[in-house]
């Protein structure tokens, strides 16, 4: 898949291990995110997404679990027709403790995913299904839910 680097001395994206489903994102900024505080960061990266894919940010699972770091609306999206930098919103979830990120550090994953490009039809009736309109709790599952 094409990509543009902002810097040509910028990190590539590659995939750590053989098999990995996504490739590290890197920041561009130097940040001390507080307790609670959200920050928008650079990764120094556009993509040309084929259609009918989708680029999805996750948190790095060692960050949310060592340090609280996760992205606020993860995961993020990116359209197919973007070009613009891939950007990040970091959110800092440890209740006291102040994260610092410096450029180069890997803050989020960037996972590539076939999507089904979908026609949509407003119809008067949907078609009968088992669940219904059963939404949040309706299948169970958890003791507090009894």
């Amino acid at each position: 898949m094409r990509y543009r680097k902002s810097d040509p001395t910028w990190f590539d994206l590659v995939r750590i291990y053989e098999g990995d489903a996504g490739v590290d994102l890197r920041t561009t900024n130097d940040e001390v995110i507080g307790p609670g505080e959200r920050v928008l960061v650079g990764t120094g990266i556009a993509l040309e997404l084929p259609i009918g894919t989708v680029g999805l940010i996750h948190p790095r699972s060692g960050l949310a679990a060592k340090a609280g770091l996760s992205i606020v609306n993860a995961p993020g999206t990116i359209d197919a027709g973007y070009r613009g930098e891939v950007k990040v919103c970091l959110i800092n979830l440890d209740p006291r403790t102040p994260i610092e990120i410096r450029r180069g550090d890997r803050i989020a994953q960037l996972i590539v995913q076939r999507i089904e490009l979908v026609d949509f039809e407003c119809v008067e009736q949907l078609e009968e299904a088992e669940r219904g309109t059963g939404g949040f709790g309706s299948s169970g599952g958890h003791s507090s839910l009894a």
